[in-house]
């Protein structure tokens, strides 16, 4: 079982560990929905280290990229970051990621935990151009700070105007006494803040750099079970529940990021056009109870009728709206907005209707 730098910092923080990804790792502290409603209303700090992190340089790396990913690079500028995927050759997604463009000739791909080495063995597979691909995933470590008062309690710790960093943009300079440092706008609970990439041997400093600067302000560690409530308030996709191998981009909801322009010839790239074509069998939805219980994975969706028409990929009790709430798969005659389902729990079938996320709204 790996362990990320800030393991010993967990420990002391009283943190509830447990196996993640190959990972040691925090899944929470004070609990769940405290730490929740730190990061809605104030700020704090997850541990994302365990994430994979794969450069890809040199004259053949756009190319690459291109064939790689659903979404077009060639619309990507430097300085910027692109939502995307890897599709896979039957329809399926290898992974969902990041790709940060620094330049034609340099990209680095922010990929999830548990598919690190099977992405980088993908990209190694058709890398037929002779592009560089560097795993640096053991070198650096990564720390999220999210909420409404990062930017108050982070802009003291560096000198560019953290404010003038767009959402879906990233920059790379000093930071908390660490030499260099990527510092992005993406974020993955909807509250706001900012991912910071460092050299693994400068993270702890970084670490407690931040953590003395939120004392007053009431900043926090959060687990890994708050990030995915916070995520599912959102409506964004997990791989392993929304997207997976056997699940298309399209199904998915993906087909904004999935560009069939110009040029944008990736992996498998008519399939999906004739997926498109055809009309979908099953779509992903976002839905919330209309009566008292929770949503789990793998429960039964059904209509008035009790026929199964579709499976729940994730489910909690929102603790910002007090109710359950949860996304599926349903028979894509079923996915319209504001249909009346039933999500099987247990022996009971309870009242469900199909909404669009997110879920939450900041006011």
């Amino acid at each position: 079982m790996k362990r990320t730098v800030f393991y010993d910092y967990h420990r002391q923080l009283g943190a509830r560990m447990a196996p993640y990804a190959g990972f040691e790792m925090p899944i929470e502290y004070e609990g769940v929905k405290a730490e929740h409603l730190n990061v809605r209303k104030n700020v704090g700090v997850f541990d994302v280290s365990h994430m994979g992190e794969i450069w890809i340089r040199g004259p053949k790396a756009f190319e690459l990229v291109q064939r790689l990913t659903t979404n077009d690079v060639g619309r990507l500028l430097p300085g910027k970051i692109q939502y995307t995927c890897f599709p896979n050759e039957k329809g399926g997604i290898v992974d969902d990621l990041l790709v940060y463009r620094y330049e034609d000739e340099k990209y680095l791909l922010v990929v999830n935990a548990s598919n690190t080495e099977k992405d980088y063995q993908w990209i190694l597979e058709h890398n037929t151009g002779g592009a560089i691909v560097e795993n640096a995933s053991e070198e650096m470590a990564q720390i999220a700070v999210q909420g409404p008062a990062s930017r108050k309690v982070l802009q003291g710790l560096c000198s560019t105007d953290l404010g003038s960093i767009p959402y879906y943009n990233f920059i790379t300079v000093p930071f908390a006494g660490a030499s260099e440092a990527i510092v992005s706008n993406t974020g993955y609970t909807g509250a706001g803040g900012f991912e910071f990439y460092l050299h693994r041997e400068e993270a702890a400093m970084v670490w407690e750099k931040i953590f003395e600067a939120g004392k007053q302000a009431g900043l926090a560690p959060a687990g890994l079970a708050a990030r995915d409530t916070l995520r599912l308030e959102m409506g964004f996709c997990l791989y392993g529940n929304e997207i997976s191998e056997e699940t298309s981009p399209l199904e998915a909801g993906l087909s904004w990021i999935t560009k069939f322009s110009e040029g944008n010839d990736f992996i498998n790239r008519p399939a999906l056009e004739k997926q498109k074509e055809q009309g979908l069998k099953k779509r992903l939805v976002g839905f919330i109870l209309t009566e008292r219980g929770i949503p789990r994975q793998h429960y039964p969706l059904m209509d008035a009728a009790g026929n199964q028409i579709g499976e729940v990929t994730s489910g909690t009790m929102s603790p910002m709206l007090n109710t359950g709430i949860g996304m599926g798969y349903l028979l894509a005659e079923h996915a319209r907005e504001g249909n009346r389902i039933k999500v099987a729990i247990r022996n009971k079938q309870l009242d469900a209707e199909v909404v669009k996320p997110p879920f939450y709204k900041a006011s």
